[in-house]
């Protein structure tokens, strides 16, 4: 296995480990957070029926209006509170956090605290 291949392994490898232990421990829907170099989305996710409820990307041409001339971590800060208005428009108070194998920092965290700051309970 050449150094991408065994990378790209290590991250499907926290990914499921991160699920696995939120799935167990919770009935909740998840709130998973996929972020890339350039752009970042979140999806709200019924893991019991396998549907995704409510989602948000920055690569959405609704959006992209807003967020012309922002930073990423703006830019994310914005999409949490944007998913947090639809997932309360969807009758959903309460998710867990699925930040995937990234870490809990930058712009993740600034979409997680956003959406705790439009009324999103973790």
């Amino acid at each position: 296995m050449n150094a991408q291949q065994l990378k790209a392994v290590r991250l499907r490898r926290r990914t499921l480990s991160t699920r696995s232990h939120l799935r167990k421990n919770s009935s909740l829907p998840r709130l998973s957070v996929f972020r890339s170099t350039k752009h970042i989305s979140a999806q709200v996710i019924d893991d019991s029926t396998g549907r995704t409820l409510c989602a948000v990307t920055t690569t959405a041409k609704s959006l992209a209006g807003d967020l012309t001339g922002k930073s990423k971590s703006q830019r994310a800060a914005f999409l949490g509170a944007e998913i947090a208005k639809r997932a309360k428009a969807a009758g959903i108070e309460a998710v867990v956090f699925d930040r995937g194998p990234c870490r809990y920092h930058g712009r993740v965290k600034a979409l997680a605290e956003a959406a705790r700051e439009a009324g999103l309970k973790f």
